[in-house]
């Protein structure tokens, strides 16, 4: 079977979104990435939780051809693809619908950066996507979503916000593995909340906390000069 780490890895973090309660159903989806061999593997399509495995993890190639397993890769593998294409220094990428990002999503806003929380994993607001066409819409729907997402990101760095709001659909993360990005996923969740809750406090709160505050928190635990941790 190929990839037997990759798909362990890459099973744990979907297991991880069920663990923090960020799944209904079979509301989402993590993948990974071995950029040597070109290969991804991600959770098949509308399989319940409970079922899954290491096994059952779907493998392709980034033109999307299935190159081992019986089951469809998620609907949305697509749009996974389109990102792992556009942002080379990503391993993992995740979709869930949980509750609190995809109402900012729904709303068509990004979440503001008001808070150490959230600086501690991006360094900015995160960004939601302008609203789809109707042709892009009708047509490669999928592929399409991954396009609008890069279009976004065309003057942010993909690795400092690594977050995404869908306009009317819900969250993308990712990160420098699938584990990565599932947690990130799980912060983007908890800062959702806390923005959210900030702003009904604070009707009048700043769009953005002090910017070196920000600075200080991102760049503590990422980077060249990071310090936080062992």
């Amino acid at each position: 079977m190929l990839l037997p780490s990759l798909r362990e890895q890459v099973y744990r973090a979907n297991m991880l979104l069920f663990e923090h309660k960020l799944i209904t159903f079979t509301w989402g989806n993590v993948s990974g990435i071995d950029r040597e061999q070109g290969i991804v593997l991600i959770k098949p399509s509308g399989v319940p939780y409970e079922d899954l495995s290491p096994e059952n993890m779907v493998a392709l190639d980034l033109d999307g051809n299935v190159l081992e397993g019986d089951l469809k890769p998620s609907s949305d593998t697509p749009t996974h693809l389109v990102l792992y294409r556009a942002f080379e220094g990503i391993g993992g990428v995740t979709h869930t619908h949980s509750r609190a990002a995809t109402a900012w999503a729904q709303a068509g806003q990004g979440i503001p950066a008001i808070g150490t929380t959230h600086a501690d994993t991006f360094a900015g607001d995160i960004p939601c996507t302008r609203e789809m066409t109707r042709s892009e819409i009708e047509g490669e729907y999928e592929k399409e979503t991954g396009n609008v997402i890069v279009e976004r990101f065309q003057e942010l760095d993909p690795l400092n916000i690594p977050a995404v709001l869908v306009h009317s659909h819900g969250p993308f993360t990712w990160g420098k593995d699938a584990t990565a990005s599932a947690e990130n996923a799980v912060v983007l969740e908890e800062v959702a909340n806390m923005a959210y809750m900030s702003t009904v406090i604070n009707g009048s709160i700043p769009p953005q906390m002090s910017l070196p505050l920000l600075n200080k928190h991102f760049f503590r635990k990422h980077g060249s000069n990071a310090y936080y941790g062992q």
